[in-house]
């Protein structure tokens, strides 16, 4: 880069090597802090607040828990006199709160600035003038002995004029331009002032080191600081305060060392405004306090509101990816980061653990009011499964089966890769309704009755474009029944893969949810019901999956009337069925009923018959403890040979060897 050797470092080394800073492992209790919103904040606006927006300002500074506020700098404006006396004159400081003035080492300005704080309750009167080498030799053109003795002349007036006016005062004095400055040239401005001043236990001096304009590295500004705390006089009874701006954007690093580094009070605004790159953020560093498990004694609760406040009356911004407060802070969009956030809160919750440790939030955003569902895990195309599963818990108190969440997961990222947004929760719930629990294009199943008929019969009434049809078949359960029905009417074959269900405790604690996967020549297709009845929401969700399979779609209108009529009285006598019976009851002969049969469905009448006595047979092995004999002679079977030969025939193993390996499977 062009120019680089127009520039150097422009800080000084204290004296002698100050490092016991670096042998402690972070700040372990809170410092005094003081804000300046209202005064360093204030003067970098574009537009300052109003004298209203000041008051609620100050009012917020109050609610969050500070102590210590600056208010202004009564002499450069009439507005800012104006507020000082209002804040007296409403009477609107709290006893513990302890307002903050800033004043030039200037006769006249001091003056004016005791005329401001007149009958306030505890005032700070806080005293700079700058010390660096540039100004000196830049701006003022006088020697040290100057610069200092305009200090010690501030300092004296001020001791002055407080034995004069009505009230309880404090003073702080700052080197301005600290960075600038010698090192051990400001601790004497800083002692001279302070020997003035003479503090005791009862009144305590500050003294405040500006980073005006940071220059250094935090670890330089923490050997500066160690120096200076070791080498002020009346050390006991001075309260070490840091002013950090961030002009190198490490202002929050320059705060956390100092305070290692023995300061006891930290001046900054909340967000970081101020000059240029603004201040030190408050915020920060309290809330990183918070995150060690040490109470920064300020309350950020509500970082909703403080930030809706603090953007509507400074008409400042807060970035998106501002700590602790920006939109985006706590959120996650990366598939594996709410997969691992999604596992952290079960974890926590299953473990009932007081500590935090959730992964990638350092913490708990509720802490600051915010929301899982809106702040942490958020929708786009690069979201993965488990966000999504989280989205869908979290929100709908839907708890998708884990062989489910990775299709629902496609789905839904397809839409938002589609529309190129991000997906609020309520989206992506309706994508999940849309194709899971309404998608029907082809069939409903309008009613379903169920009769004990040696096991589970089930009536079903199958409407396919627009007809209405009744269907009868039995199952091991009312589900299985059901299914039986479709598989039977159009003639097609899949198997029931997933059945989950669970109450439902969002909105109607009476509503359940029932999730059936189907499969079909390998291929999963999943459905979703809910309802107040478990067994309707099985069978919704059942419909919508079947709904899905290519076959239905290529289906041509499915079975006719007499031969669903046939297929119905199979079912409902497969016990004793015959060609002779079905004859008597069709007013048929029985080669035409054979071939009818045959011609429509693709299956013999004994293929029929078969199929269901097998599918009993099967339920019977695997659920009961009757003999095969008996369950031989139960499914239409007198002779057990007979049956031992077809069923070997239909499954490749003996009734006996099903059994076993069924009862051993459990």
């Amino acid at each position: 880069m062009k120019n680089v050797e127009k520039y150097e470092r422009g800080y000084y080394m204290p004296p002698v090597k100050c490092m016991k800073w670096a042998e402690k492992e972070y700040v372990d209790h809170a410092p005094a802090w003081c804000s300046v919103d209202l005064r360093d904040g204030n003067q970098a606006l574009i537009i300052p607040m109003s004298l209203e927006e000041k008051l609620e300002f100050f009012q917020m500074l109050v609610d969050i828990g500070f102590k210590e506020i600056e208010v202004g700098f009564p002499a450069a404006s009439e507005t800012e006199f104006i507020f000082m006396r209002t804040l007296i004159e409403r009477d609107m400081i709290p006893d513990d709160v302890t307002v903050q003035v800033l004043t030039q080492a200037r006769e006249h300005i001091i003056k004016k600035t005791f005329e401001a704080v007149k009958g306030a309750p505890h005032a700070v009167i806080h005293l700079y003038n700058s010390t660096s080498v540039a100004q000196r030799e830049q701006v003022f053109k006088k020697d040290k002995e100057h610069i200092m003795q305009l200090a010690v002349d501030g300092a004296k007036l001020l001791k002055r004029l407080a034995s004069e006016t009505e009230g309880d005062f404090s003073f702080e004095y700052s080197p301005e331009s600290f960075h600038g400055t010698e090192v051990d040239y400001a601790v004497d401005v800083c002692n001279a002032v302070l020997d003035v001043w003479e503090p005791d236990a009862a009144h305590k001096a500050i003294i405040n080191i500006p980073a005006t304009v940071e220059t250094a590295m935090p670890h330089i500004f923490a050997t500066q600081i160690e120096y200076v705390s070791k080498h002020l006089h009346h050390r006991e009874n001075v309260v070490l305060s840091l002013h950090p701006h961030n002009d190198r954007g490490c202002g929050v690093s320059d705060a956390e060392l100092g305070l290692l580094a023995g300061a006891d009070r930290i001046e900054g605004t909340l967000f970081g405004n101020g000059e240029r790159t603004g201040n030190v953020d408050i915020i920060t560093l309290a809330m990183n306090m918070f995150s060690y498990g040490i109470d920064p004694k300020l309350d950020f609760a509500d970082m909703p509101r403080i930030r809706e406040t603090y953007e509507r009356l400074t008409r400042m911004h807060v970035h998106e990816r501002s700590p602790y407060a920006g939109d985006l802070v706590f959120s996650a969009f990366s598939g594996s980061h709410q997969d691992a956030i999604a596992k952290g809160m079960a974890w926590r919750e299953e473990k009932k653990l007081k500590t935090w440790t959730v992964p990638y939030l350092p913490i708990d955003p509720m802490d600051v009011g915010r929301t899982y569902d809106a702040d942490v895990i958020r929708i786009n195309s690069q979201s993965g499964k488990g966000g999504i599963s989280y989205i869908l818990k979290q929100n709908f108190s839907i708890s998708l089966p884990q062989a489910m969440k990775e299709e629902v997961g496609y789905a839904v990222k397809q839409v938002s890769d589609e529309e190129h947004k991000e997906l609020s929760p309520q989206w992506v719930y309706e994508i999940f309704e849309e194709n899971y629990m309404n998608k029907m294009p082809y069939f409903t199943i309008d009613s379903c009755h169920f009769k004990q008929n040696d096991g589970i019969m089930a009536e079903t009434e199958i409407n396919f474009g627009g007809k209405k049809t009744i269907v009868d078949a039995n199952g091991n359960g009312r589900l299985d029944a059901v299914s039986n029905t479709i598989k039977q009417f159009f003639g097609i074959s899949y198997e029931l893969s997933t059945y989950e269900e669970h109450a439902l405790s969002h909105g109607s604690s009476s509503k359940a949810i029932a999730y059936v996967g189907i499969t079909c020549e390998g291929k999963s297709y999943w459905g979703v019901g809910m309802d107040e009845d478990i067994i309707k929401a099985s069978i919704h969700a059942l419909t919508v999956a079947v709904n899905k399979l290519p076959q239905i779609a290529q289906n041509d209108g499915a079975q006719d009337e007499r031969l669903t009529a046939m297929l119905n009285f199979i079912q409902n006598n497969y016990q004793d069925v015959t060609l002779e019976s079905m004859a008597a009851q069709f007013h048929l002969s029985e080669p035409y009923i054979s071939k009818y049969i045959k011609d429509k469905s693709g299956k013999t009448f004994g293929e029929h018959v078969a199929h269901i006595r097998m599918k009993r047979a099967k339920t019977l092995l695997k659920n009961g403890n009757m003999t095969v004999e008996n369950i031989a002679d139960v499914v239409g079977y007198p002779s057990v040979e007979h049956f031992n030969r077809t069923f070997k025939k239909c499954f490749d193993m003996t009734p006996l060897q099903y059994r076993n390996e069924s009862r051993e499977k459990k």
